[in-house]
């Protein structure tokens, strides 16, 4: 930016954006002085160089907002944790339950972590079920991203958001066709007209 551009010659753009064409370095430099700008090199690697005649601390204050605006629209999922044992009474697994649903409604990913202890160990299928439990009474919230799995003495099953099912565009139907009407029956034929005298003509 300004004397830290080393080369003799650049290709200077206007604040506007406006193509100024090539001229050496310091000439572009008095310009951007002229009107109170920064010359600012936008791409070193041309040739010749692009530099641009702008407000450097405008220029920095602004892509400085727009990264925190980007920043604070941007949602940080959290991945919760919820424990449970293999022999977890029905009340606490609805309690649980609950709890996941509000995790996942609030945009966070659940580990669900079931841990095993001493003779426990014997029947993993029992907490396979347990999990499996729990899957199914979340599902209109909550959908299975990771099944079960066994790791140690640890089984654990992640949950995320559902996917909402889209509204199936229902396909128009043709209108019932209309009942045709009682088909009406060609006249009776008139009367022929009686047939007129026949003349005979004689042959001499």
């Amino acid at each position: 930016m300004n004397e830290q551009i080393r080369v003799r010659e650049i290709r200077l753009i206007g604040e506007e954006g406006e193509q100024l064409g090539v001229m050496p370095t310091l000439e572009a430099m008095r310009a951007a002085r002229e009107r109170g700008l920064d010359l600012v090199e936008v791409a070193p690697t041309a040739v010749p160089p692009v530099c641009r005649m702008l407000d450097y601390g405008r220029y920095k204050y602004e892509q400085e907002k727009r990264e925190r605006e980007a920043r604070k629209n941007q949602k940080t999922v959290l991945m919760k944790e919820v424990r449970l044992r293999p022999k977890t009474d029905e009340h606490d697994v609805e309690f649980k339950s609950k709890q996941i649903e509000r995790f996942v409604e609030e945009g966070d990913k659940v580990k669900v972590t079931l841990r095993f202890r001493g003779r426990e160990m014997v029947h993993p299928n029992l907490g396979r079920q347990l999990l499996e439990t729990v899957a199914e009474r979340v599902k209109n919230v909550a959908a299975v991203e990771r099944m079960p799995l066994m790791e140690g003495n640890t089984m654990t099953m992640i949950l995320t958001k559902a996917k909402q099912p889209g509204t199936a565009a229902q396909a128009g139907t043709a209108p019932p066709p209309k009942p045709a009407g009682p088909e009406v029956a060609a006249p009776p034929p008139g009367p022929q007209p009686a047939p007129g005298p026949r003349t005979l003509r004689r042959e001499d």
